[in-house]
């Protein structure tokens, strides 16, 4: 698997997300840089959030948030 820029764009989005507190979500505003708006629109068409521009995280998008925040522990430099 390639990390596209594509996919880190997700990543780096899914990693804004707080996944110890659902209620707190995220909005990807009209005038935000274009990769980040478009990796909301393609992390909603994925069902991980619950609108294109931000919303909060599914049930799905919790567990890729939490993954997401172990891997950038683990690679963390000690």
């Amino acid at each position: 698997m390639n990390l596209t820029p594509e996919l880190i764009a997700e990543v780096e989005l899914l990693a804004l997300f707080n996944p110890d507190n659902t209620q707190e979500g995220l909005k990807i505003h009209h005038d935000a840089a274009p990769q980040k708006i478009a990796a909301g629109e393609r992390l909603h068409a994925k069902g991980l959030i619950t609108e294109v521009d931000g919303g909060y995280l599914t049930s799905l998008g919790l567990d890729a948030a939490e993954q997401v925040r172990g891997l950038l522990t683990i690679l963390q430099p000690a």
